[in-house]
């Protein structure tokens, strides 16, 4: 798909990825991107919003309610959404003794806020016969998290939703993209804790919106910033016991602080 003329939403948008990719959108002629985030990022949102001649919406991504009201104030100031970016993400630490209100967050956020959108946009996109939904997962959600259980298992099922919607609407002029990448410098990677995900490099919120681009131009469903990842799924699908192995060796590196910063 051609991003030019086209009228694009982005979650999650007041920094980071998000704020990358509406700022790459922009640049390549989008008619209309509108950008979302929480009420607390409101300040930020609304300045990328006027540099980039869009519209900033607050917006909880867990709450439907919410999801809706952002497309509607989308739809009423651009037209109809041919694009919806669903980036909003959260990392909590943590293994299976996270209470379960951080299990929900990660749940309603990585998985549920994706099924939001879908809601909202897909019957219109489906009668005029194309559109385009697009999510940030992240390579944990191929792979595995050694430093969050909340995390790796609800980036999963965002990937196995993306899966779904191609499967389900692909022959109907829907396209379908999920970014999986690994460390991006972004603030919440760089928050303290294990840094696993940056040995490959850390690529720059930029270069990931690049990737988005030329990856959607393509209407590839796989974006993968980091191609490292593709290889390390095929040990995984070919041999997992040794895959498994071989991200203990991984974690025992974590946990004795060498992957810390």
């Amino acid at each position: 798909m051609k991003l030019e003329g086209k009228h694009i939403i982005v979650t999650g948008a007041a920094s980071g990825i998000g704020a990358a990719l509406a700022r790459r959108f922009a640049r390549e002629g989008a008619a209309g991107v509108v950008v979302a985030d929480l009420a607390s990022a409101k300040e930020p949102l609304e300045a990328l919003a006027r540099e980039i001649g869009g519209l900033a919406v607050t917006c909880d991504v867990t709450q439907e309610a919410d999801i809706k009201a952002l497309v509607a104030s989308a739809r009423d100031k651009f037209g109809p959404i041919d694009v919806f970016f669903s980036n909003a993400g959260v990392s909590l630490r943590g293994h299976e003794q996270s209470p379960d209100a951080d299990w929900d967050l990660s749940w309603k956020v990585h998985v549920m806020a994706h099924v939001y959108a879908a809601r909202a946009v897909l019957p219109e996109m489906i009668e005029r016969g194309n559109g385009y939904l697009a999510s940030t997962a992240s390579a944990a959600g191929l792979l595995a998290s050694v430093g969050s259980a909340t995390y790796g298992v609800t980036k999963h099922g965002s990937v196995a939703f993306a899966e779904h919607l191609a499967i389900q609407y692909g022959d109907r002029g829907i396209r379908v993209s999920v970014l999986c990448p690994q460390a991006v410098d972004t603030p919440m990677y760089r928050r303290p804790g294990v840094k696993a995900a940056g040995l490959d490099g850390v690529a720059t919120p930029d270069a990931v919106a690049d990737c988005v681009v030329r990856a959607m131009d393509e209407e590839e469903f796989l974006i993968l910033p980091h191609p490292e990842v593709a290889e390390y799924m095929k040990r995984k699908a070919v041999d997992p016991d040794r895959w498994l192995t071989g991200m203990r060796r991984l974690l025992g590196k974590a946990l004795s602080g060498s992957l810390k910063s």
